[in-house]
């Protein structure tokens, strides 16, 4: 589940963000001070893993409570998470909280643009991610991608194989690569082949490619080779992938062009991030703590 792995991420967050403690909050708020906070949206948005994000606070003492579901609409000035606990923890974990979760939230709403963009030219094409993330975010934001409504595609590179251009200049051939990678496959792995041109996308989806990536390719080359795998009477027989320089600005010609997919790093990279604030809004109790001696 994704609250086990947030637990352990937090933490690191906080050895990073205050390796020797917080200075401030530790000078100014005494032990025993509770708080209720709540987190708060400055901007439009879609929750997106604020019910993991409550849970695994929850794991860590404090008592959070998720007021959106993934993939619900919200607008400024609603009420995102509502946090209960020790004011220190609260203060120290306010930073790292937010930035995670303005970012995750933003990758659901670019997500969600450019997913419209395309359906409004062709609703069969599916937009999909890319591995290009935040390292030690991958999880989350894989499921921003889903909630914002496109395709996760590869998890990790134990998900599936994917012959790229590097292995390629190693083995020098396509249809070399792709029948070794069948060879050594398991059923459950696909095989996809980057390409950069019709003679290559005939050559490996004869040697038995489930997928081309046809990559770094204008609109009108992915085009061609879609085109020439219909000639050849192959183009049921594959997924066609279209990838690298995909922009919301030249989205929709590619989709014009008839792949099934069109992955892209913009919905990862690209996204703005949400703006959003923690605000402490009732001190529970405020005990101070004993003198030495007392």
């Amino acid at each position: 589940m994704i609250s086990q792995g947030l637990v352990k991420l937090i933490l690191s967050w906080i050895e990073e963000d205050a390796p020797l403690g917080d200075v401030t909050t530790e000078a100014l708020i005494d032990k025993g001070v509770a708080v209720k906070a709540v987190v708060l949206a400055k901007d439009y948005g879609y929750a997106c893993c604020l019910a993991d994000f409550a849970e695994a606070l929850n794991t860590l003492g404090l008592r959070a409570r998720a007021l959106k579901a993934d993939g619900e609409p919200f607008h400024r000035g609603e009420v995102l998470m509502e946090i209960t606990g020790d004011a220190r923890v609260v203060l120290v974990l306010e930073r790292s909280l937010l930035n995670a979760l303005s970012y995750l939230m933003g990758v659901v709403r670019e997500t969600r643009r450019v997913v419209e963009l395309v359906r409004s030219v062709n609703p069969r094409v599916r937009v999909a991610a890319t591995r290009k993330t935040i390292p030690g975010l991958r999880m989350l934001v894989k499921k921003a991608v889903s909630v914002g409504g496109a395709d996760t595609h590869r998890l990790s590179l134990s998900d599936a194989i994917l012959i790229k251009d590097n292995h390629l200049a190693i083995i020098g051939d396509v249809e070399a690569a792709v029948r070794r990678a069948k060879a050594k496959s398991t059923f459950m792995h696909k095989v996809e082949v980057e390409v950069s041109n019709a003679d290559d996308a005939v050559k490996a989806v004869k040697a038995g490619a489930d997928a081309v990536l046809v990559d770094n390719a204008a609109p009108q080359q992915l085009r061609e080779v879609i085109e020439r795998l219909k000639a050849e009477g192959l183009r049921d027989r594959v997924i066609v992938e279209a990838s690298g320089g995909v922009k919301p600005e030249n989205i929709a010609l590619y989709a014009e062009a008839g792949p099934d997919v069109i992955s892209t790093s913009h919905i990862t990279m690209r996204a703005s991030p949400v703006d959003i604030s923690l605000e402490v809004i009732e001190v529970i109790k405020n005990q101070e703590t004993p003198s030495d001696g007392t």
